[in-house]
């Protein structure tokens, strides 16, 4: 009998050290990226929801899954979140491993199911300080961790957005860009900023590989975003560090790099107006509404 307690209770002991084992076990990855998605002011229901259905496509792109599928571990781990004023970040989806069919449409219908919204301000600064964290709690193995900011604005909100990449940065972690140049007025009479493009490259991406894809309009939005997740998946950078879709510029499939090293570049552009443009210009225009209310 007490031999059978002692086997029983080695078993025990084997099966409570294996239950631990799996659940500290490390997930590896090719790809820990987390998409940021702009749903601030500027964003009225009809672009937020052209912006939803562009990664919603993008997840169910036979190309996309095959390009997933094709890196050398063959998975990538994906958390879908929209951002507004600093604090205001809505987590869509959590950190989701996606290296198949089944999986990566099983994203895109949590992505189509949820509602659509928007917010108030601008704050990439938030964006980013809401991501940071969120990497290390996934339990994940990655070659490679990225911060992808899609947005039609610059920071206004919640810090320097400078700042913030330098966190980023310090952490390992790149940033990429899908700025959205458009001359929409939007719902409160905000100017457009017509060199977004030149803002992101010198303000908000950072660190190796990193790159921007321009979106000409938001009609032109989803196949942006196809792009993007194509070079990011593969780990390659389009030519110059900058690719673009939509009506100003012609769709033409940029010369491509492989992804440097971690001792790569990490800044491409100065941007000369300075990166607080878009608190300067957010205070200018609420100051001037105050004092010319008509």
């Amino acid at each position: 009998m007490r031999v059978r307690q002692m086997v029983r209770c080695v078993a025990a002991a084997i099966l409570a050290l294996l239950i631990a084992r799996e659940a500290t076990a490390e997930t590896e990855v090719d790809l820990q990226l987390a998409l940021a998605v702009d749903i601030s002011g500027s964003v009225d229901q009809d672009e937020a929801l052209l912006q939803r259905q562009g990664y919603v496509a993008a997840f169910r792109d036979p190309e996309i899954i095959r390009a997933i599928k094709g890196g050398m571990i063959g998975k990538i781990a994906v958390m879908y979140f929209e951002w507004a004023s600093y604090g205001d970040n809505r987590l869509l989806v959590d950190w989701m491993v996606i290296g198949d069919e089944a999986s990566a449409h099983m994203f895109a219908a949590l992505l189509a199911e949820a509602p659509i919204r928007t917010g108030l301000r601008t704050s990439i600064t938030g964006a980013i300080d809401f991501a940071l964290p969120r990497f290390a709690l996934g339990n994940f193995r990655a070659t490679r961790r990225v911060i992808d900011i899609s947005g039609d604005g610059p920071n206004n909100d919640g810090g320097l957005i400078d700042l913030a990449r330098e966190k980023a940065i310090a952490a390992g972690i790149t940033i990429n860009g899908l700025p959205i140049v458009n001359d929409r007025p939007n719902r409160f009479g905000f100017p457009n900023m017509a060199d977004l493009d030149k803002y992101y490259e010198g303000c908000v991406i950072g660190g190796p590989g990193a790159f921007i894809v321009v979106a000409q309009d938001f009609a032109s939005f989803g196949e942006a975003v196809r792009r993007k997740l194509l070079l990011e998946i593969a780990g390659l950078v389009p030519e110059g560090g900058r690719a673009s879709v939509g009506r100003r510029e012609a769709a033409q499939e940029a010369r491509l790099a492989p992804f440097p090293p971690a001792r790569g570049l990490l800044h491409r552009a100065q941007y000369t107006p300075g990166c607080d443009i878009g608190e300067r210009r957010s205070r200018d225009f609420y100051q001037n509404r105050f004092l010319n209310p008509n």
